[in-house]
């Protein structure tokens, strides 16, 4: 055993026994896909990258037609990747009773398809679209099969390069029609927060509500760089909630946090579920 993995061990150990006996709230971010298939934003060997913001989305045709073809690519690839170990570590927690459910900064709505029930999508989902006009809201795979009726030539190409949010860089976008709303011609948006746009007070409130029902809060898998995920952080130490972070290199919270575990999140969350749901010793 390296020095790392029994640092990582000993701080597992102490985050049993702090959390053990206490109803907990899951913060999740990118961390806890990438087992998955789906990149970091942020992690080690992360490449650098310009997302696209909401202004340009809602200023630029040629913005939006970029990310249509861009996000139909990524999402192809996206919908196709599947819970890990991690997630479904997450959903025993909360089938166990152990936990209250998840808050996610993901949008790739693996937490539901792993199982877990009480899931706060702080960010949105990627599996719906809705009009920016009359707010109609489509299924992304039913617009997904439109766009390709209406763009034939838009094929999915083996080896996407994907992206955290399911977004990738086209060679062209030449010829490419844009989607619209088929009930008032306005304009479509993916359901998911751009970077420049602020999450749904409605959203914030939901995730704040998970929290207050806790008696601690585990974060895993985010550099807690986004500042919904710190928020929530400081809610948590104002009541004087334990906070346990499990993430490979540092965060934003690292010396706010009651234990910080240096190590992948799907082993970490695996090491928890079963520990925690063992009954406690008399």
């Amino acid at each position: 055993m390296t020095i790392e993995q029994h640092e990582a061990t000993g701080a597992v150990d102490r985050a049993v026994e702090i959390l053990r006996g206490r109803r907990l709230a899951v913060l999740t971010g990118a961390g806890v896909s990438t087992d998955s298939g789906i990149p970091d934003y942020r992690g080690k060997g992360a490449p650098a990258r310009t997302p696209m913001t909401v202004q340009q989305f809602l200023a630029s045709e040629e913005a939006r037609r970029r990310y249509w073809v861009g996000g139909h690519l990524g999402w192809r690839t996206f919908s196709s990747a599947r819970p890990n170990d991690g997630h479904r570590a997450i959903a025993e927690l909360e089938r166990s009773g152990v936990a209250a459910g998840v808050i996610t900064q993901n949008v790739d709505g693996l937490h539901l398809r792993a199982g877990s029930r009480r899931v706060v999508e702080l960010h949105g989902t990627m599996r719906r679209v809705f009009c920016t006009r009359c707010g109609q809201v489509f299924d992304r795979r039913d617009l997904a099969e439109r766009m390709e009726r209406e763009n034939p030539w838009l094929a999915t190409p083996e080896n996407v390069p994907l992206g955290p949010d399911g977004d990738v860089r086209p060679e062209s976008v030449e010829g490419f029609h844009i989607p619209e709303c088929t009930v008032c011609g306005g304009m479509l948006k993916p359901d998911v927060v751009f970077f420049g746009e602020f999450i749904p007070v409605e959203k914030f409130r939901e995730a704040e509500q998970l929290l207050q029902s806790s008696d601690a809060l585990v974060v895993a898998g985010s550099s807690l760089v986004v500042n919904s995920g710190i928020r929530l952080v400081e809610r948590a130490r104002r009541r004087r909630l334990p906070v346990v972070i499990v993430n490979r290199g540092e965060t934003r919270a690292d010396a706010r946090a009651t234990v910080k575990i240096d190590a992948g999140t799907t082993e970490v969350l695996g090491a928890l579920a079963v520990a925690l749901a063992q009954p406690t010793s008399i």
